[in-house]
């Protein structure tokens, strides 16, 4: 199961797992969609290509919770 982290790594932004707009290697770094475009969809950390990220309906967030940790690297 993905952990749908909640924010670009690089910005910062806000990524709810619920809305469409996130990036994702398959190491599941993960980056908003102006800076996946800024990156030309290579993840910085493993050299991986940044593929959209699936959402989670709302609904599902109880039983299987959105990941909490933020990774923003500033």
């Amino acid at each position: 199961m993905l952990e749908m982290r909640p924010d670009c790594e690089r910005c910062g932004t806000d990524l709810p797992a619920e809305a469409p707009g996130a990036f994702i290697c398959s190491f599941e770094c993960t980056f908003c969609a102006e800076c996946a475009d800024a990156l030309d969809d290579r993840c910085p950390n493993c050299g991986g290509e940044l593929m959209d990220r699936p959402a989670r309906a709302r609904a599902l967030h109880a039983k299987f919770p959105p990941g909490t940790e933020r990774r923003f690297k500033g």
